[in-house]
């Protein structure tokens, strides 16, 4: 995989990374519906989406690599139409809308199946890197921030 970057902007102090394919069902949701964290956390143990919490609004600088050593997160998502958005937190799918990229964030193409997403966080700059996995689920008890 070639390494991706762009910038992104969120006003919720918040990455997400997730397949439209699988939240779908939460498109005529409220469009703060993952603000409560037992929803956020119920959709990434479910493996519908990541989220990211980064402690700050703002611009942040966002790489995907084929690897990342030291990762801070961990998070297995399942992908369910090969087709992931990676952007802010209030772009995610709900109020009947689904993210279009056209402000900030970004798509990128992968094979349909489970991935291990490692994440590292420096400063206002951002690292992914998507691993092939058999798991698409998570068993976490809290929010996870990087």
């Amino acid at each position: 995989m070639a390494p991706v970057a762009f910038t992104f902007f969120t006003d919720t102090a918040t990455l997400c990374v997730f397949d439209p394919a699988g939240l779908r069902h939460k498109l005529d949701d409220d469009c703060d519906w993952w603000s409560l964290p037992c929803a956020e956390l119920a959709a990434v143990n479910a493996g519908q989406a990541a989220f990211f919490n980064l402690g700050g609004d703002g611009a942040y600088a966002l790489e995907v690599l084929a690897g990342l050593a030291d990762p801070q997160a961990s998070v297995h998502l399942a992908v369910v139409s090969g087709r992931v958005f990676i952007g802010a937190g209030e772009d995610v799918t709900g109020g009947g809308l689904e993210p279009d990229a056209a402000c900030s964030g970004l798509f990128m193409d992968l094979p349909p199946g489970g991935y291990r997403i490692l994440a590292r966080r420096d400063g206002a700059r951002i690292s992914l890197a998507f691993l092939p996995d058999a798991r698409s689920r998570n068993a976490f008890a809290g929010l996870v921030r990087i």
